[in-house]
This record gives C-alpha cells, structure tokens and sequence, in this order.
C-alpha cells in the first residue's frame, strides 16, 4: 500500500500555484495549527513521551517554521547579472527541483516535518513525508490539518509505516527517479545509506545528521549561567536531541565547582515522571532500544574506570524511565566520548587548556553543534572560530531558531535547514542569456 502510494506521486512535481498562494495556503496552515496547539502538544506527549511544557514549546517552535516560510516564499528572488557585452543579457531564475521525499525522527515530531516541508511548500515543491514509526500520528494531524488549510490534494503527502517497512519506503523513495531531492534527519549510520541510494538517480540530498556537541567551560567563565547552558543543552527532551551536549569538558581550574553545581541543580530542578502530570518536566526515553542504549554506555564508562556522581541507572519508576545522571573520570577510551549519548548523562571532563579543550572537542567525525561559556572577549573569538561545527552557542545552551540555518559539518551530514537558506535545498538555479541585442 505504501509503495503503491509512493508511485502515485505527480511526476510533476512542481505546484501550479503562485508563490503569493503558496504564502496563503502556508498562512492559513499556521493559523490552524496555532489554534489546535493544545491538541497537538497532548497527542505529541502521549506518543513520543516528552512532557506537556516541552511538547507545547515544540508545536510553537514547529509552527513558527510555518509562519516563516510563508513570508519567505514571496522572496525567491533571481537575479539580473551584469551583460559580459553589449549584445547580451543575463538573468538567474530559482525555480523547484520538483517531488521531495521528507524524512524524520521521532524525538521532534512536528518540528523537524514543518522545518522541511514548509520550506519545500514555500519553494513550490511537492512533499512525500514519512515521519518515524514510533510518532506518526502528529505528523497525521498536521496533514489533516493542512487539509484544511485548502492545501490541494497531492502536494503534501503522509506515508506511514511499521518499523519493518521503514527501510523499504527509505529505499524507493531514494530510487525512485520521479523524486528529485531527500531531506533526512537520523542517525549517521541511516543517512550513510540514504546518501548511496540517491547516487543512482543523482538527487539533491540534505542530511542532518547525528551529533556529539562539546559543551566547554573556562575558567573566566560564569559558572551559574554555565549551569544553566548545560542543564538547557542536556536535558531538553531527555536528552534526546541532536544537538544535546554530549561531552561537558571544564577547565580543570573550576570543574569540582561546576561539577557540585551542576548535580545539585539536577536533583533539584529535573522531575521524572509521566509526561502530562503537572511539574514533570523530565520523561522516558522514547523505546527499549534507547534504553539498552544509555545503559550500556554508562556501564562500559563505569567498567573503565568512570566515577557516577548522581544517577546512573533506570530509574525507581521504571519502564523506559532514567535517572539524570553525572559521570566524571571520562576519557576517550570510552564508548560514550564518541558515541553519541541519546539520554539524559553529563560526561563531565577535565582539560587544562583552551589548546586542549578545543582538540578534545574537534577530535570526532561529528560536527552538529558545539557549546561554550567564556567572558574573555578574545577568547570567544578564538574559539568560535576553530570548532568544527556547523553550528556554536556562545553563552548560550539554547541554540534553534526559524530564523537560523540549521545543519552541520563533516559526518553531521550537509544542507541548511530554516532561515532564508532553508529554501535553497529545494530550488535549483536556471541561467537565461538573451542574445543578438545591441543596445
């Protein structure tokens, strides 16, 4: 059923509609999603398990997307070059590379589907969706509800399936030479596939891929609001975030300071729980696997000679449930320097100096996002401008923005999610020269 559907997408691609009814239609999708927020958010909470406060920001966030892109489709701008003679011309059109297959995770139901498909709504493009099969009932309600918004039958599509289907739809998506372009994000191992898939029909591809974020604290740094970066950075979602923390390294100067801080600030503020009681703010792990995950990381850490400050079991209530947790002791030896975590575990390390610290940081083959806190003005500089990733929060844990690019570097995958350069994955450039003038 899924393939058949699959096979039923336009070869045409590219929506009929003008780019100010494009504008309308993406309005009119936001303005319903903005009313159903509360809906939305208790579906997202009951089949991804994250708490309420947490699903109501990412319906914002996700909507904003929406809002975004449907100011940003009026801009698709050309450009007119200046003529290389006097009998020529030269003009740039950005036009829609056609059908685009969207794939998503699990930990951001709504917002990783609405960054890309608003995105290639904007541009004129017709969107295949398929979310995770651990959440696809959010993604159901915003087709429903684009639905509608008036949004013409056959522009934005929703294909669901089991977890034994997923790499078959994967597959024909990537193959199928009626699809022009893939936008992915999941693991790196997953995107790797993808990416061979899509050599034999040459498609545009962006990958946002997994992480292992460094979160670098200095000495100059002020140690409550590094706190505070962490805890924002580390445990939004449960810590099942691709740009969450996974490797806290602090100048050893003020790491028993930041270390003590940060495990009080843990046992104070984070309550684990069901998702939709009043004041959980901290729920499960979204399946068994990320469960059996996160305990065979702390366990091979713990084995090698890691020390648990707080934490470092499932916790009391079971099931999927872990307790927040803080290891010291950390070196590179163990799996979880260079795995990336998916679970709520503060890897806290030591280092000496900046030259240290940003080696330690720069040395993975990820390259997402990356965390610092400093109050030396140069030093902010300096070190922004040699971690290798796509994206670095300055004194800042939290770092998503509509009005950001979003993407990293090396196998953190390619492309720009949202901002103005969220549209350039799904257009491409066509060049017009107007010859025989003499003017």
């Amino acid at each position: 059923m899924q393939l058949q559907l699959l096979k039923k997408v336009s070869r045409n691609g590219r929506m009929s509609l003008q780019r100010w009814e494009r504008s309308k239609y993406l309005r009119k999708w936001f303005e319903l999603i903005d009313k159903s927020s509360e809906d939305i958010a208790k579906l997202m909470t009951a089949e991804n398990g994250k708490p309420l406060i947490e699903a109501k920001a990412e319906v914002a966030y996700g909507a904003g997307y929406i809002e975004w892109f449907a100011e940003e489709a009026k801009r698709i701008y050309g450009e007119v070059a200046p003529r290389p003679s006097n009998t020529r011309e030269m003009v740039f059109f950005r036009e829609p590379i056609g059908v685009v297959g969207l794939i998503t995770p699990w930990n951001f139901p709504m917002a990783m589907l609405t960054r890309k498909a608003a995105a290639a709504l904007a541009a004129g493009c017709t969107c295949v969706a398929r979310p995770a099969e651990d959440t696809p009932l959010t993604a159901l309600a915003l087709a429903a509800l684009a639905e509608e918004a008036g949004l013409p039958k056959g522009v934005f599509n929703v294909v669901t399936s089991s977890a034994h289907h997923a790499a078959e739809i994967g597959k024909a998506l990537c193959e199928s030479e009626d699809v022009a372009g893939i936008s992915f994000t999941g693991s790196t191992a997953v995107g790797k596939i993808l990416y061979q898939q899509c050599a034999g029909t040459v498609k545009r591809l962006a990958l946002e891929l997994g992480g292992n974020a460094p979160f670098m604290v200095f000495d100059s740094a002020d140690i409550e609001k590094a706190v505070e970066g962490a805890m924002a950075s580390k445990f939004r979602n449960s810590g099942q975030t691709c740009v969450a923390s996974n490797r806290i390294l602090v100048q050893e100067t003020v790491f028993d300071e930041f270390v003590k801080a940060l495990s009080k600030r843990i046992e104070k503020m984070l309550v684990v729980g069901d998702g939709l009681d009043c004041g959980v703010n901290q729920g499960p792990l979204a399946n068994e696997k990320q469960l059996v995950k996160v305990e065979s990381l702390v366990k091979d850490a713990v084995n090698k000679g890691a020390k648990v400050v707080i934490g470092g079991k499932q916790h009391k209530l079971g099931g999927l449930f872990y307790e927040p947790t803080v290891l010291t002791n950390i070196d590179e030896q163990m799996e979880c320097f260079n795995e990336e975590i998916f679970g709520p575990v503060c890897l806290c390390i030591r280092f000496k100096t900046e030259a240290d610290a940003i080696e330690m940081a720069n040395n993975t083959r990820r390259g997402l996002a990356g965390y610092f806190f400093s109050n030396d003005y140069q030093q902010i500089w300096r070190v922004a401008r040699k971690l290798q990733t796509g994206i670095v929060g300055v004194n800042e844990g939290i770092i998503s923005s509509v009005e950001a690019p979003f993407g990293g570097i090396k196998e953190s995958g390619f492309g720009r999610e949202g901002s103005h350069h969220g549209i350039d994955e799904y257009t491409h450039v066509k060049y017009v020269t107007f010859g025989g003038l003499n003017y």
